[in-house]
């Protein structure tokens, strides 16, 4: 049996507009394992399910979200760039997607504000409707994983990180050394890691030497996913997880 869960990158964000309704819902009628949304904070305090820090790729209006209040993004389209079929879908709250989520499944909640969304969050998840065990926090920003730990220490919470070259010593930017460094100092549970060759057996294993969970994101090949499945990793975020799923089923 496979232990690691495969998780629906903004929902089954393939077929359906990323971070709506629609795409989570899809993602669960294709049995993903939990589903990663991206959430921002509102000027009137609310938190809504969005990636970008303004509306203008999804919705083809541009407002900023740190700038806009609930009301005026709700009145906003962000399903009909992605085809007819979708027309109409609203910028979903933390609260609608949170209430989507089946008994035994995972919401992970990427963090694209500051560490001021964490009291507004905490408020949030203390509201009956998903326990703690249920849920895992994300950020690029070590401050706000800090900031999540400190003030859910119950709740898991994953630095993210992407990777550069650098031409200068011919390895990634940042090392590993670097990573372990910054899990520690942060208090994280572990890595949510971009998915590159360079990670082998070597770098999980201090990675779980250091008490660290190990998760990847966006995997979409089938080769790529068992790799990681291979290697130990928590969970594969995908924005496939149906299609996915059906490949290292059939062991392609």
């Amino acid at each position: 049996m496979r232990g690691t869960e495969l998780i629906g990158h903004r929902g089954a964000s393939y077929e359906a507009p990323e971070n709506t309704l629609a795409s989570f819902r899809l993602a669960w009628e294709e049995e993903a394992d939990g589903v990663e949304g991206d959430f921002r904070l509102t000027r009137d305090g609310e938190i809504v399910c969005l990636h970008d820090p303004t509306t203008r790729r999804t919705a083809g209006v541009r407002l900023v979200v740190a700038d806009a209040t609930l009301t005026q993004l709700r009145e906003l389209d962000v399903g009909a760039w992605k085809g007819k079929a979708w027309l109409g879908e609203p910028i979903p709250t933390l609260r609608e997607v949170i209430a989507t989520v089946p008994p035994g499944k995972r919401l992970f909640i990427e963090l694209k504000s500051g560490p001021e969304i964490i009291l507004p969050l905490a408020a949030i998840l203390a509201e009956p409707g998903i326990g703690p065990e249920r849920v895992t926090i994300l950020s690029f920003d070590a401050e706000v994983v800090a900031e999540a730990r400190k003030l859910l220490p119950e709740v898991k919470a994953l630095w993210i990180t992407g990777y550069t070259r650098d031409w200068r010593c011919g390895g990634w930017s940042p090392p590993l050394g670097e990573v372990l460094r910054t899990l520690e100092r942060t208090g994280a549970s572990g890595l949510a890691s971009q998915a590159r060759r360079f990670i082998d057996a070597t770098f999980v294993r201090a990675l779980r030497d250091a008490g660290m969970e190990f998760h990847v994101w966006t995997v979409d090949a089938p080769r790529s996913a068992a790799r990681f499945i291979a290697l130990g990793a928590n969970s594969v975020t995908t924005n496939r997880p149906g299609w996915l799923n059906n490949r290292l089923n059939a062991g392609s």
